[in-house]
């Protein structure tokens, strides 16, 4: 890289458009949508789309919403032509949405174009010709008036032979291409004299396509150059101001929602931003941005998954994972304060309420996405993101200090692996660790005697324990059949058992209901937990007792062989 950019490279100069309104402008409905998928999108493909994965991106566009969708540059190829003549021969275009194709500013390309198109009810033809000065001077090496007498010699040509075929309802469509690096006056310039030429009415507009084709400035400036555009062009209320944003300067999607804020009517683009170099405008971005403000987009992105593995099939090109609103990990927060922010703002969160989340700008579930990917556990993450999981796909609501102590238990497996932990591989671990699988249900009696000289009534209880593979019989005596227990089974093993605090709920409902108990202990000179579950809520609290047992045991066995 130079040490001075500025040798090699200009910067773009401002518009200096003192009284600019768009900054203030609030959007509040959407622009008119044209996916260019079939043809700026095709272009650029490694592996150009073949006629099934083309009909299939049509119907995924319909399907959507679309009623604008350019299908390709007939001219171009066989192939091109081919697709445009099956859609119309088998009547495959619904009547709501009209069919849009590109052709260069030449005679021969335009009245193949025109062919291409015969029997449509609805056709969007839409012309260009490069308008900038590296085009005009290098490429073309044409005049300024050499230019506009292009545009204007070809304009003229659409106007006759559309008049040749009045049955279908023609739109014509100008772009002055890479109007993103043309001067504004001769942009005007080009574009006056095309509409001259068309006469559009406030009945039948013409659309003008300001293409960003090569982003060249920060989007503010872009959004300059739109206003001024839409401030000076004649015949303006006959007009639709379409915008075709490119992303070498990853700022299309800003650059396409401020110039709709200064003047643009209309946004083309592609879904998830697939076009040439960096891609053209993500127009699910642009819907999903307004959808989050409260607009609705017109476009229905409900099953996005699918969407996306539509998209990723006939571009035969991957979607990033961290895309906007459609990766796979978008939703997904790995640390752990992040984590417990999220599981308490869904804890407290009402149906009805305005979504109001943290790390979350949309409700996953509003694109058919589940609450599964919302929270991943990794050896960033904390106690509220493996709490998370564990309560949304297992129902088991752990307590605050045994989120504290099993998220220990998770970061230990954690360093270990170096690995993501998903929800079934932390289910995996606590079923192991609190012995949930291992515990066998007490056979217990339990029998209500008198009062103490306390006044509280006493319970006797007789249980068959299996600890370690040994049978135990256990008998104690309390307030009620836990405290019974543990002062029996304190008895039996000859440690101190204590229950220091004690937290039951249901998991399921109906037959297959179970009950879950979480009951911290004091075993000896260690404070933990143990958990149990059962059918019934006094053997699951007993095998909670004996969890908690077994794993201060355990521990101590490990402190033992590491002196």
């Amino acid at each position: 890289m130079l040490k001075n950019p500025a040798a090699k490279y200009r910067a773009f100069t401002p518009i200096g458009l003192k009284d600019r309104t768009w900054p203030d402008a609030v959007l509040t409905k959407p622009p008119v949508w044209c996916s260019v998928d079939l043809r700026d999108g095709n272009q650029a493909l490694i592996e150009p789309m073949d006629i099934p994965r083309k009909l299939k991106m049509f119907q995924a566009l319909v399907d959507i919403g679309f009623k604008e969708i350019e299908v390709g540059f007939p001219s171009a190829s066989q192939i091109e032509y081919d697709f445009v003549r099956k859609l119309i021969d088998d009547q495959l275009i619904p009547d709501d949405v009209t069919i849009q194709v590109l052709t260069q500013a030449r005679e021969h390309l335009i009245r193949r174009t025109f062919e291409s198109l015969k029997g449509a009810k609805r056709s969007i033809v839409h012309l260009y010709n490069a308008t900038a000065p590296v085009m005009r001077k290098v490429v073309l090496g044409l005049s300024e008036d050499g230019i506009v007498e292009l545009a204007v010699t070809n304009a003229t040509l659409f106007k006759q032979i559309a008049a040749e075929h009045p049955e279908t309802q023609w739109t014509f469509e100008y772009s002055p291409e890479m109007f993103s690096g043309t001067e504004l006056p001769f942009a005007k310039r080009v574009v006056d004299a095309v509409t001259e030429v068309w006469q559009p009415t406030p009945q039948r507009k013409c659309i003008i396509n300001l293409p960003s084709t090569v982003e060249h400035s920060t989007p503010n400036i872009f959004a300059d150059m739109v206003e001024w555009m839409h401030r000076h062009l004649a015949r303006r209320d006959s007009i639709v101001l379409s915008i075709h944003p490119h992303n070498d300067r990853g700022t299309g999607t800003a650059a396409g929602e401020l110039a709709i804020m200064a003047g643009g009517d209309r946004l083309e683009g592609c879904l998830f931003g697939n076009g040439e170099r960096t891609g053209n405008l993500d127009l699910v971005n642009v819907a999903l941005n307004l959808y989050t403000q409260g607009v609705n987009p017109g476009l229905d992105f409900s099953d996005i998954d699918e969407i996306r593995r539509v998209v990723e099939h006939c571009n035969q090109l991957p979607v990033h994972p961290r895309h906007p609103y459609v990766g796979e990990l978008v939703y997904t927060s790995f640390s752990g304060s992040h984590q417990d922010a999220i599981k308490k703002a869904f804890s407290a969160r009402k149906e009805s309420d305005i979504w109001v989340m943290p790390y979350l700008p949309i409700d996953p579930k509003d694109l058919g996405r589940s609450y599964e990917a919302v929270i991943r556990v990794n050896s960033q993450s904390g106690k509220g993101g493996i709490a998370y999981l564990l309560e949304s796909e297992y129902g088991l609501e752990l307590p605050r200090r045994l989120q504290i102590e099993f998220s220990q238990v998770v970061q230990a497996v954690m360093d270990a692996s170096g690995k993501e932990l998903s929800a079934r591989d932390i289910h995996g671990v606590f079923m192991r660790e609190y012995g949930l699988n291992e515990v066998a249900s007490p056979r217990y009696r339990v029998q209500e005697e008198g009062e103490n000289a306390a006044g509280v009534r006493m319970t006797t209880l007789q249980a068959d324990v299996v600890l370690e593979g040994k049978s135990l019989a256990i008998e104690g005596a309390g307030n009620g059949p836990i405290e019974a227990f543990v002062e029996g089974l304190a008895t039996a093993v000859g440690e101190s058992v204590r229950v220091l605090d004690y937290h039951e709920h249901a998991v399921g409902s109906g037959a297959n209901a179970q009950a879950i108990a979480y009951l911290e202990l004091r075993v000896g000179e260690r404070t933990l937990f143990g958990v149990g579950m059962d059918a019934n809520i006094v053997s699951a609290s007993l095998k909670a007792i004996v969890s908690g047992l077994l794993r201060a045991r355990r521990g101590a066995e490990q402190v033992a062989a590491s002196v």
